[in-house]
């Protein structure tokens, strides 16, 4: 098949038991849950986009084991013009969503795994690179999503993971090895649109170290493995969607984004779907490999929906009746320096890629980290510079039932014009700002940037890895005349 039209990708989801909670309860009907419908609507688009034309040659690429067209959040990057259409490629989801698009996970867990079991193979002898390869043709035959599982809840982090000390299911482990694959127990947490994707791939959250062999576990399961519960995270106004009739006061009535809390409850993992196990070594190489391909994605996804974020800017200035002001166009000019800076270091990032032993191309992992941690801080400037704009009455404005009321609606629709604009479409251009701002848009926007590949600490540590500032004094040496004793 290759690629799934969304009716197709929605019937496949139907066809799966899954186990998903929100509030306590169980949602017994995922596919027409309101809170779910939008993360899956941004699913949709990038199995739509895939068959228009104009975004042929970003939404889709040819397998170099098969030959086929295949959705590109699939691929494996063959060369550094697949890793530059990569963040093209979310720039462009961003644009379309406004919100997560949540697919990129497994494009970048994918290319991590496809290196990094190529070089377990060479040193161990295992068979986890072929494993992996008949795995990702799967995903690219049948146009699969699946979620990427990184971040344990890792409960006290002065603890030593698998130490007497706490609870060792805080991070994901093996408790039984059998014949034929393993069981394993624990969580992970922050997982991006797994309530709408058919699979997970798990890999440890960090590096490990002997004596941590349980630890260091890779692996794919379907979702509706026995053992697997979905707990959907909280988000702000996020039970606005589950309002009658929910449209202007949403911001965003169509996308967003959806996290969850996964636990692995004695789930068992066949042999032919792990892809790491124990060997520590290597665990820090998997992690940081996803992690570079994940921090360039940033570039892309966050300039995308950036440029959501400066239209509403520039949209509520011009029913506020402020556009020409020059502090007004000062401040939208900022916005795009800052949104921009996140989309060339991204593209940097791709352009400075290079061959893996495997064959697959990885990421300038300097920049792809300076790429993420530009936008730790930037998107958070955009929104303060976008709620700026739009003034107080962006959280203060009345709903759309009061707008619709025979008693006090023609209050609301006479006290909330703007210029030249009728109250309705001034109150939609404010929910769209609350909802990047503070909304559940926020979630992947503007918090994601904070947290999601690694907070900044994790950025600056790689940055101070790769660096190199050896040769960077030996520059200053040289020029400054310094002789070494």
């Amino acid at each position: 098949m290759a690629l799934m039209t969304s009716a197709q990708y929605v019937e496949s989801l139907r066809r799966m038991d899954r186990n998903i909670y929100f509030q306590g309860k169980k949602i017994e009907d995922p596919i027409n849950h309101p809170l779910l419908i939008p993360s899956r609507k941004c699913l949709e688009e990038t199995y739509d986009m895939a068959f228009m034309p104009e975004y042929e040659d970003l939404m889709t690429a040819t397998s170099q084991f098969t030959g086929h067209k295949i959705n590109r959040f699939n691929n494996i990057h063959k060369n550094k013009d697949d890793l530059n259409k990569k963040v093209k490629l979310q720039r462009l989801m961003g644009q379309r969503t406004g919100a997560c698009f949540q697919r990129c996970v497994i494009m970048d867990m994918a290319n991590a795994f496809y290196s990094t079991t190529f070089e377990i193979d060479e040193k161990y002898g295992t068979d986890y690179f072929d494993r992996f390869k008949r795995y990702i043709i799967k995903c690219q035959e049948e146009d699969l999503i699946v979620a990427g599982a990184l971040t344990d809840p890792k409960g006290d982090r002065s603890a030593k993971i698998g130490g007497e000390d706490q609870d060792k299911d805080l991070y994901l482990h093996v408790v039984e090895r059998r014949p034929d694959g393993v069981v394993v127990n624990g969580a992970k947490a922050h997982l991006t649109g797994i309530t709408n994707a058919h699979d997970v791939v798990v890999l440890p959250t960090q590096a490990m170290r002997p004596g941590q062999e349980d630890y260091a576990i890779a692996f794919s399961v379907p979702l509706d493995a026995p053992g697997i519960t979905m707990i959907v995270g909280r988000q702000s106004c996020d039970t606005r969607k589950m309002e009658d009739g929910a449209d202007i006061d949403l911001g965003n009535a169509v996308y967003g984004g959806i996290e969850a809390l996964t636990v692995f409850d004695h789930v068992f993992v066949p042999n032919e779907n792990i892809y790491l196990n124990g060997e520590v070594d290597f665990a820090g190489m998997l992690v940081e490999r996803f992690a570079g391909y994940h921090r360039n994605s940033y570039g892309g996804c966050k300039s995308g929906v950036g440029d959501v974020a400066i239209g509403a800017a520039a949209l509520i200035a011009d029913y506020n009746g402020t556009a020409n002001a020059s502090h007004i166009k000062d401040k939208l000019v900022e916005m795009t320096q800052l949104n921009e800076l996140l989309y060339c270091a991204g593209i940097a990032s791709s352009a400075e890629g290079w061959e893996t032993k495997a064959g697959n191309y990885m990421v300038d992992l300097l920049l792809a980290n300076v790429c993420k941690l530009n936008v730790t801080r930037n998107p958070y400037e955009i929104v303060r510079l976008m709620e700026d704009i739009a003034g107080g009455i962006m959280v203060t404005a009345p709903s759309e039932a009061d707008l619709r009321s025979d008693i006090v609606g023609e209050y609301v629709k006479k006290y909330m014009v703007g210029h030249n604009v009728d109250a309705e479409n001034r109150l939609r251009a404010l929910r769209l700002c609350e909802n990047l701002a503070l909304g559940t848009a926020a979630v992947g926007y503007r918090t994601e940037s904070m947290h999601g590949a690694g907070s900044p600490q994790a950025q600056k540590i790689m940055i101070t890895r790769q660096g190199n500032f050896e040769q960077k004094k030996a520059l200053a040496k040289r020029i400054a005349g310094v002789k070494d004793e």
